[in-house]
C-alpha cells in the first residue's frame, strides 16, 4: 500500500508530535523528541505498511510540519476550484479567530480552502505579495517572489467576487463597498510561523483588485549585523546611531528594504535607556519597547501631525516612516536641532539625491548641513542559486559594468528544482553610505549640485556601482541583475 506524506490529518500530527516524512515500504515517520511513542500505533494502522521512526527536535519538527502540509495546500485548493461554487456569500461572512491556523482549518468550503492554500503557498515560496487580478476573461493570481512576479493560477472570472469577498471578510473590510479602495490586516499562523498580512483593495474595470503583503513575524527583528552590510557601511551606521542628535536617512525605491534597515537601527538603540517613538504608514512590525503610531490621513493624522505630537512625548529617538512633504521635513530638522536623533526614509535614486530632495522641499541648506549625519542608499539584487549557477564568458554587459578593470569569473542563472527553475534563491542588499563630514557640510551650505557632492562623498568610499561589482565578482549575482539595479543611479548622474 502506498501513501502520501499528508495522509495524517494536520490536527493529529500537530497535537501528537508525529508526521509522515516519506512514503514507501517502510514509510519514514518523524516523531517529536519529547512526544510519547503511543501515537505510532495509530500511524501504523493508518499507513498500512511498516514504519521507520526518526526523532526530530522541536525546531526541525515545526519546520517540516509547515513544509509538508503547506506544500500540498495550493494543489488541493486549485483542484477544488473545479467544483461548483454557487450559492450565497453569507457562508463567507463567518468571523475568523484573531490568529486562525490556516493548516488546521476543517472548513471544506472551496473558496476558503483556495484562499488558505494561496497564502500557504506564498509563505512556502517566500513571496512578499499575492496579487488577485480580475479581468474580463479570467482571474489571475500572481506571487511576487524575490521582486519578480510569477503567475500561479488562472481561474474563471466568475470566481473573482467570491475570492475578493472572502479576503475582505478575513481583513474585516466592508464587503458591500466596492467603489473605493480599502485597507486592512489579517493575523494568521501557518504551523509554527506567525504571519501578518496587509490587505489592499482597489476598484478596477474588471472588478476589485486585491494585493496581500505577507509580513513574516519571524523575520521582524533583524540586527544591523544580519543585513549583510559591507564593513564600511556597517561602521557608518553604528557611528550614526551613537550620535545624540541629527538626521539619518535611508533612500531607495519601494520594496528595497528601507524599513527593515531602520528597524534594525531601532533594535540597536532599544536597550531600555531611551524613549523611542515612531510614526509610520503603516506600522509593519510591532517592536517591544518602542512606541509606534500609525498614520491615518482620513482623520488628519499625517506624518507631520504625528511627528509634531510625539515630540511632546519626551522622545530621545524618533523614526518617521517617510519624509514626503516640506512640513514633515521642517519638523524633522527642528527635532534634530532640539536634541533628538531622527531616522527616516526618502524616495530618491541615490544617497546624495536626498540632499537635493530636502532642499526642494524648502529646507534651508545651512539647516541640512548642520543636521544630516548619514545617508544610506540601498537596493536588493537576486541571489544566484548555488546548486545550478554556471560560469559564463565576459560580454558587452560585463564590460559596461567593470569598465577598464579586469573582469572576474562570471556566473549565469540556469534554473533547477531547488530554485523553482528561476536560477535565483532570495535576495541580498547592496548599499552606499554618505557620511556628512565637514567637507560635505560646507558644500551643502554652498548648494553644490549632486555630481559635485557625489564626487566628494565617494572619493574614498564605494558607491552603489562598486557594491554591485563586488556582488558580481563574488559570484553572488549576475551582471544583468547588477546593471538592473544601478541603471537608475547611472541616469541620475548623467551616465548612459
Amino acid at each position: 500500500m502506498s501513501t502520501d506524506v499528508t495522509t495524517l490529518p494536520y490536527g493529529f500530527a500537530k497535537r501528537h508530535g508525529v508526521m509522515l516524512l516519506a512514503p514507501g515500504n517502510p514509510t519514514l515517520v518523524g516523531l517529536l523528541e519529547s512526544a510519547p511513542p503511543t501515537p505510532l500505533l495509530e500511524v501504523r494502522r493508518a499507513v498500512g505498511v511498516p514504519i521507520v521512526v526518526q526523532r526530530l527536535s522541536r525546531a526541525d519538527f515545526d519546520r517540516k510540519l509547515s513544509e509538508v502540509y503547506a506544500g500540498e495546500a495550493l494543489a488541493g485548493s486549485a483542484a477544488a476550484t473545479g467544483a461548483e461554487l454557487g450559492g450565497s456569500l453569507d457562508a463567507l461572512a463567518d468571523d475568523l479567530p484573531g490568529a486562525a491556523d490556516l493548516l488546521d482549518s476543517q472548513d471544506d468550503a472551496p473558496v476558503i480552502r483556495l484562499i488558505n492554500g494561496l497564502i500557504a503557498e506564498a509563505a512556502r515560496q517566500g513571496a512578499s505579495d499575492i496579487h488577485i487580478e480580475p479581468f474580463d476573461a479570467s482571474l489571475q493570481v500572481r506571487l511576487r517572489v524575490d521582486g519578480v512576479m510569477r503567475e500561479v493560477l488562472s481561474l474563471p472570472s466568475r470566481l473573482a467576487p467570491l475570492l475578493v469577498s472572502r479576503v475582505k471578510v478575513m481583513a474585516r473590510l466592508d464587503i458591500a463597498e466596492k467603489r473605493i479602495p480599502q485597507d486592512g490586516r489579517i493575523s494568521l499562523t501557518l504551523g509554527s510561523k506567525a504571519l501578518d498580512v496587509r490587505v489592499s483593495t482597489l476598484p478596477a474595470r474588471g472588478g476589485e483588485r486585491v494585493v496581500m503583503r505577507l509580513l513574516d513575524k519571524d523575520q521582524t527583528l533583524l540586527g544591523l549585523d544580519d543585513l549583510g552590510m559591507q564593513p564600511d557601511v556597517l561602521a557608518a551606521m553604528r557611528d550614526a546611531m551613537a550620535q545624540p542628535n541629527g538626521i539619518v536617512l535611508v533612500t531607495g525605491p519601494t520594496g528595497s528594504g528601507k524599513t527593515t534597515t531602520l528597524y534594525a537601527g531601532l533594535c540597536l538603540l532599544n536597550d531600555g535607556s531611551r524613549n523611542i517613538l515612531t510614526v509610520e504608514d503603516p506600522v509593519e512590525y510591532a517592536i517591544q519597547g518602542v512606541g509606534q503610531t500609525q498614520v491615518n490621513a482620513k482623520v488628519g493624522m499625517t506624518f507631520a501631525a504625528g511627528l509634531r505630537a510625539i515630540l511632546r512625548q519626551d522622545p530621545d529617538v524618533v523614526m518617521v516612516g517617510e519624509i514626503r512633504d516640506g512640513e514633515t521635513a521642517q519638523i524633522a530638522v527642528q527635532a534634530s536641532l532640539t536634541g533628538h536623533l531622527v531616522l527616516s526614509t526618502v524616495h530618491t535614486n541615490d544617497a546624495v539625491g536626498a540632499i537635493t530632495r530636502l532642499r526642494d522641499m524648502g529646507v534651508e541648506p545651512f539647516l541640512l548641513a548642520s543636521t544630516l549625519r548619514l545617508i544610506v542608499a540601498q537596493r536588493l539584487v537576486r541571489r544566484l542559486c548555488d546548486d545550478c549557477k554556471t560560469p559564463r564568458a565576459p560580454d558587452a554587459a560585463s564590460d559596461r559594468l567593470f569598465g577598464p578593470s579586469p573582469v572576474p569569473p562570471l556566473f549565469q542563472s540556469v534554473g533547477c528544482a531547488g530554485c523553482s527553475h528561476t536560477g535565483f534563491v532570495g535576495r541580498v542588499a547592496i548599499y552606499e553610505a554618505v557620511r556628512v563630514d565637514e567637507t560635505l557640510r560646507g558644500m551643502i551650505s554652498q548648494q553644490a549640485d549632486d555630481a559635485t557632492l557625489a564626487r566628494a562623498a565617494f572619493a574614498r568610499a564605494p558607491d552603489l556601482r562598486a557594491a554591485a561589482r563586488r556582488c558580481v565578482a563574488s559570484g553572488i549575482t549576475t551582471v544583468e541583475e547588477a546593471l538592473r539595479v544601478i541603471r537608475q543611479e547611472e541616469k541620475a548622474h548623467g551616465v548612459v
